[in-house]
């Protein structure tokens, strides 16, 4: 079955995007990847230049069926370009291990960032590194289910 978001898909420019995303298509499930031995969900969304389907995996962090998205991009000194498809059009599809939904992103800050970057170093110990590694704060959104 092939839908319109599959012929729109543009496949990311970074191989290892590549490679797990294929995978994930291949196995119908997330629990077919993971970074450092830990479990990613895909986030499926549309690029903000191209208008194309973007997919990206980020690390999981859920609390009470909301995720979390951390644009670290590795500590870089930039924000990673899903970043900016997120602030253009906020709605996402999410896949963890075969469950898929439709959620929408929202960034956040203050109390709520610091909560969540919390839950974001305890899933992923990376983060906090990350963050020493640049001058920007790394951002973070919120993904709440909407169906």
């Amino acid at each position: 079955m092939t839908s319109k978001h599959d012929e729109e898909y543009a496949p990311s420019t970074a191989g290892w995007v590549r490679d797990q995303v294929d995978k994930v298509t291949e196995a119908g499930t997330t629990d077919a990847v993971d970074i450092k031995g830990m479990k990613v969900v895909l986030m499926t969304m549309r690029g903000a230049k191209s208008g194309k389907i973007r997919k990206v995996p980020v690390m999981r962090v859920e609390h009470n069926g909301v995720y979390a998205a951390f644009a670290s991009l590795g500590g870089s000194p930039k924000n990673p370009v899903w970043y900016y498809n997120l602030q253009a059009d906020p709605k996402v599809t999410l896949q963890d291990g075969d469950v898929v939904g439709e959620y929408v992103a929202r960034e956040v800050d203050g109390a709520e960032y610091d909560e969540w970057w919390q839950r974001g170093v305890a899933a992923y110990p990376p983060y906090a590194e990350y963050q020493t590694k640049t001058t920007r704060k790394i951002p973070l959104f919120l993904l709440e289910r909407v169906n």
